[in-house]
Parts: C-alpha cells; sequence; structure tokens
C-alpha cells in the first residue's frame, strides 16, 4: 500500500490546526503563523519515525501558539483601548457552523473568556473539551502530569461554565437583533433595539489606537443606547451595511468606499438578551477578512 504523501497530510489536517491555534491566540495572523511554522517544522521532520502524525502535528502546533500567544500577552500590556479578537468569517455551510458546539467556541465572548485563563489552562481545555484528545495525549503535549492535566481543565471549565457563553441563540433572535441595531444606528431611534439588551449590557470598541474608537467599555443600557443614538448614529448612518457570519454568528459589516471599516457582533444570554456588543475598527485586524477554513 502506497504511503500517503506528507503534504496531503498536512493539509488535511490544516483546517483543525488552524482552529486551535486561532482559539489559543484570539488571532488569525498569529494563528497562521503557528501552523505555517508546524508545518517547516514537519517538512523538515524524519516522517518514518511519527506513529501518530495527527498527534505530533497538534502537539508541535499547539507548543508553537502558546510561544505566540506569552509573546502576544506582552504586547496587549500597551494596547491602546479595549482588545478584542481578530474576526473571522465562518461560513454558513462551514463544519463550524455545522458543529453547534465548535460554533459556539468561536464566538467572540467565548475567545475572552479564554482570556482570563492562563495559557496551559486555554490549551488544556481547548484540546479536552473542544478537540477532544484525552488526558493521554494533552499530557504529552504539555509535557505534565495527567492528574495536572486534569486540574487544569477543571478550573478552566468552571471559568467558561460561569460565564455562560456555550450556548446558541437562534438565528432568528440574531437578525432581530441586527435588524433592530442597524435602525437604531441610521435613524437614531432605539426604542426596538432596548427591548433587546440586557439591563447591564456592554459596548466594546477595538481601535487599536489607529481609527477613531470608544476607548471605555460602555456598561448599561443607558451609555450604550445614547452612545449608539448619537455618537455611531452621527458617523455611519452613511455607510454600506451587510449581514455576514462571523465567529460562528450572524454579524455586520460596515464598508466605506468598498473597504470593511467595522464588524459588529454580539453575545447574548440564555434567554436570548443581547450582554454584548463588540465593534471591531482596528483596520489591521480587518484587513484579511474572508472565509476561513478551519475545524
Amino acid at each position: 500500500m502506497a504511503q500517503a504523501d506528507p503534504s496531503d497530510t498536512f493539509a488535511a489536517l490544516r483546517p483543525q490546526l488552524l482552529g486551535l491555534a486561532y482559539r489559543i491566540l484570539g488571532s488569525l495572523s498569529d494563528a497562521e503563523d503557528a501552523v505555517q511554522d508546524t508545518f517547516l517544522k514537519w517538512d523538515r521532520a524524519e516522517l518514518e519515525e511519527i506513529e501518530d502524525p495527527a498527534a505530533w502535528l497538534t502537539t508541535v502546533c499547539t507548543r508553537r501558539s502558546l510561544d505566540l500567544l506569552r509573546a502576544a500577552h506582552r504586547s496587549r500590556v500597551s494596547y491602546v483601548g479595549a482588545w478584542l479578537p481578530e474576526p473571522i468569517q465562518t461560513p454558513s455551510d462551514s463544519d463550524a457552523e455545522r458543529d453547534l458546539e465548535r460554533a459556539a467556541s468561536l464566538t467572540t465572548a467565548f475567545l475572552l473568556v479564554l482570556e482570563r485563563l492562563t495559557p496551559k489552562e486555554r490549551a488544556a481545555y481547548l484540546l479536552h473539551d473542544i478537540f477532544d484528545a484525552s488526558y493521554r495525549e494533552i499530557s504529552e503535549t504539555l509535557e505534565i502530569e495527567q492528574d495536572a492535566c486534569r486540574k487544569l481543565v477543571s478550573r478552566a471549565r468552571a471559568n467558561v461554565e460561569q460565564a455562560k457563553v456555550r450556548h446558541r441563540t437562534s438565528t432568528e433572535r440574531q437578525e432581530q437583533l441586527l435588524a433592530a441595531f442597524k435602525t437604531a444606528v441610521t435613524s437614531g431611534a432605539t426604542a426596538e433595539l432596548a427591548t433587546l439588551l440586557s439591563d447591564d449590557v456592554r459596548l466594546s470598541a477595538d481601535g487599536g489606537g489607529k481609527v477613531p474608537a470608544a476607548r471605555k467599555v460602555l456598561l448599561g443600557q443607558d451609555k450604550v443606547l445614547g452612545f449608539i443614538a448619537k455618537g455611531l448614529h452621527s458617523f455611519w448612518a452613511d455607510f454600506g451595511w451587510h449581514v455576514a457570519d462571523i465567529n460562528g454568528g450572524r454579524a455586520l459589516v460596515l464598508e466605506k468606499g468598498g473597504t470593511t471599516v467595522a464588524i459588529v457582533t454580539f453575545a447574548y444570554d440564555e434567554s436570548g438578551k443581547v450582554t454584548d456588543i463588540f465593534i471591531m475598527r482596528n483596520p489591521d485586524k480587518l484587513a484579511k477578512l474572508g472565509p476561513v477554513a478551519l475545524h
């Protein structure tokens, strides 16, 4: 029987590696770097000595992602304003969209909860609860005992469950919210939107210090609705709007002169009320927006 081509083996596993790296890093650009570094190491390896290519590649990609995460954390100390994960377009016919559990693990809210975890907690949780790795495999990847892996996953899971971000909101509810948000921005009328927001809704905007954006997180309906009706209404009313699947949910994409200038995503509680509005304005994070094949 002919052996599989190494390039074909890597290509088949690339969406899974990219999905893992993206969730660890919250950045598609950094995730692509981690996957490329993994490929270079794979290309130089003695492949006949590798018994389980998938496990080997996952280990290399995880370790490289953790290295990049530590470097990223140092740079985020001086980040201007709120930091939000880099948005990715998840086509409605992708594996992530068909698998509701994995789609929920791509949301901005979920990725921000991961930011609260230590790097090893994040990796262990993702490998076990999202990518179904065994504790033995995680132990070998992170080079720690299996009991330590179980503790890492348990602590991480408690944080994620407390945040209540791993649930899905119906498409109909999401579409209703998008329409109400657009109406509020374009007309300044916020009555319908107000009925869809939680009392303690938050609005976070990431401009990266490169474009105008709210520097502080706005908390509460009054502040959030006031900002939308006055600030966003003044600056966004003439933008082009369309709906897209971003990070596993329905989102608004705003364009000006053929260039994407903002993406708005939302987080919902279990009753369907909006708990968070996330506005991505950083042009560096918007530059590569397009369909992404990841697991």
